[in-house]
């Protein structure tokens, strides 16, 4: 079985992240969607709200017959990986920027952990310069992120925006 895990913050969950996932059940047996545990950031969601948002949204992709889970995790990446007997990290990529900054990732999760790869997936066109960050500042500041993430994520986005 070849099992991947696709990390992130998922704060909030974009139509790229979805779009990526989709396509690694493709190649994948069991992915892993990992929410990244940062207690630096200050998150729009909790981390039980991002596993509930996630739970409701992946219902709507095709799964190739793919298992998904979803999980968290604080540490290493890499050690996470090799606890859950992953044999790949998959990665989004959107510009040269993001490249970047994932090859030296890549290249430090491979010195730290040779027997784990790290595979480099685009989303679809449409989503190339969506972020959860960019999602979250444009919506804060009133544009429209229809398209851009599920109907239900930009509801509770909608929802969160008029309980502060």
């Amino acid at each position: 079985m070849r099992r991947a895990i696709y990390p992130g913050s998922f704060d909030p969950i974009t139509n790229g992240h979805l779009d990526i996932i989709e396509r690694g059940c493709k190649l994948f047996d069991e992915i892993i969607v990992a929410i990244l545990v940062n207690p630096n950031k200050q998150p729009l969601f909790s981390i039980e709200e991002r596993e509930e948002i996630l739970s409701e949204v992946l219902k709507t992709i095709n799964h190739y017959n793919c298992t998904i889970l979803i999980e968290d995790f604080q540490g290493l990446l890499v050690e996470y990986a090799v606890k859950k007997n992953a044999d790949v990290i998959v990665r989004g990529i959107r510009a040269v920027s993001d490249y970047e900054y994932e090859l030296q990732m890549a290249l430090m999760n491979r010195r730290l952990e040779p027997r784990i790869e790290t595979v480099f997936m685009m989303p679809a066109e449409e989503y190339s310069y969506v972020s959860s960050r960019l999602v979250k500042e444009v919506f804060s500041l009133g544009g429209k992120i229809e398209g851009l993430v599920p109907e239900s994520v930009e509801e509770r986005m909608r929802e969160k925006l008029h309980q502060g």
